[in-house]
């Protein structure tokens, strides 16, 4: 119930850690490092589907809707909200920040779908009574039970207010019910300690403008043009819903010096508003948009292919020698399947520029559509390419296999300056029996030593 690596507890909510041990114990047939990836997997997939039904949903509000025209032919609302949906889903795909900790076994990836069912509950309680009210009774307990009650707490206070406001009988109602969720987070919070004080300045401010930049890119550019464009009517719903979530998140990401990881809770905010600034764009802004996305990824995956073909055949020598220094004692093995896979995304890619680029009429989402499919194909391409250099780099295997030389095996190793990562290398590649704090029972010990001194 109280999940450790030697004695040493987590500082982040208990949630996140109780998925991944349930996950090993109920699939004992499975490695337990691939048994406890796979509820975060489902994590990352529920979000995405939440997110649609938010965007949809939200769209389908009368305000959200494209004003008639005088004869016709304007789409259908259910077509309209659809294609909202579409492009609040490729948004978020195309954000760079989800690229990485969004494929991570962390506690903020539970953040995030706690903070995604929050934000479908509001959306969907005009039209969905009964699953509004249960979503919100899970979404706040699960988000601070998560290791983020204080954005809990904010995120039921700002969600309380928009529901007030509304002049739908069903976000009115729904108001109670946030109360309601955001008092058991605070109870569940207390029961599991989960309150910690993050407050904390940017170390600089450069560094904290160029995660702003970089992190919630394309979405938080478009986003503010959606808020420029309705500035008029930022309180209908498919507004100021999106809008309190990500301004929630960005308020708590700046309290505490820039945190990346709590920047991340305002994407899914940030994707909805940027799919309504989608209708308003001028052509020469999504052509721009296109010609950046088709020149950036591009390019990237043109780095990654050379790359690989430097680890395979030594050509060009300079990056295979460059790859030699970097990952010192790296041997390249060579896969079939993930060459394939690799080839027919690169293909997909060349397709899709070719699609769009054509003349002929796009859907609403068009775009999202380089940017989203240019995120998956560099994540395609390192996660077949560059797996076995990245898995060498990354990982602690190749120290685990150095001290095996050294420390015989499951004995009880002392190792009180490590960190969490080592510490679980230490147990889980090495095999031996490790403590942090002083223990008679141990024989060896591992040190952190800087270079240049003895230990």
């Amino acid at each position: 119930l109280h999940p450790s690596i030697a004695g040493l507890v987590t500082d982040n909510g208990l949630l996140p850690y109780w998925l991944g041990a349930l996950s090993m114990q109920a699939l004992p047939w499975l490695d337990p490092s691939i048994a406890a990836r796979l509820p975060f997997a489902l994590l990352l997939s529920a979000l995405l589907a939440m997110l649609w039904y938010a965007a949809y949903h939200l769209a389908r509000t009368e305000a959200a809707q494209p004003l008639a025209f005088a004869f016709g032919g304007e789409a259908q609302p259910t077509d309209y909200a659809r294609a909202i949906a579409d492009a609040a889903l490729l948004a978020l795909i195309a954000t760079l920040g989800l690229l990485q900790l969004g494929h991570e076994t962390t506690p903020e990836l539970a953040q995030l779908a706690a903070c995604t069912l929050y934000l479908y509950a509001l959306a969907v309680s005009p039209f969905r009574a009964t699953k509004a009210r249960v979503a919100t009774l899970v979404a706040l307990p699960v988000l601070a039970a998560s290791g983020a009650a204080t954005t809990a707490v904010l995120l039921g206070i700002a969600g309380t207010v928009v529901c007030l406001r509304s002049s739908f009988d069903g976000a009115r109602n729904l108001a109670r019910w946030i109360g309601a969720s955001a008092l058991l987070a605070l109870l569940v919070a207390t029961g599991l300690d989960a309150w910690a004080w993050r407050v904390d300045r940017p170390d600089k401010a450069l560094g904290l403008v160029r995660l702003l930049i970089w992190f919630p890119w394309p979405t938080l550019p478009l986003a503010a043009w959606t808020v420029w464009r309705w500035r008029r009517h930022l309180l209908h719903r498919h507004l100021s819903i999106p809008l309190v979530s990500a301004g929630v998140a960005l308020v708590v990401s700046l309290s505490m010096g820039g945190s990346d990881r709590a920047l991340m809770l305002a994407l899914p905010g940030l994707a909805v508003l940027a799919a309504f600034a989608l209708p308003t764009l001028q052509r020469s802004v999504s052509a721009a948009i296109d010609w950046f996305s088709v020149f950036f990824f591009s390019l990237c995956a043109l780095s990654i292919w050379v790359i690989y073909l430097a680890m395979q055949t030594g050509t060009p020598p300079k990056i295979a020698a460059n790859v030699a220094r970097l990952a010192p004692g790296f041997v390249a093995r060579f896969s079939l399947f993930e060459l394939i896979a690799a080839a027919l995304g690169t293909i997909a890619w060349l397709w899709l520029v070719r699609w769009r680029t054509g003349r002929h009429r796009h859907p609403l989402w068009k775009s999202m559509v380089l940017p989203a499919a240019g995120v998956a194909l560099n994540w395609l391409l390192l996660m077949s390419l560059w797996l076995p250099l990245l898995d060498y780099a990354r990982s602690y295997r190749p120290l685990i296999e150095r001290l095996s030389h050294q420390l015989p095996a499951k004995v009880c190793v002392l190792a009180p300056q490590l960190s969490r990562s080592q510490l679980a290398a230490l147990g889980v590649m090495g095999q031996w029996r490790v403590e942090r704090e002083d223990s008679r029972r141990c024989d060896w010990q591992v040190a952190s030593v800087p270079l240049g001194k003895e230990p």
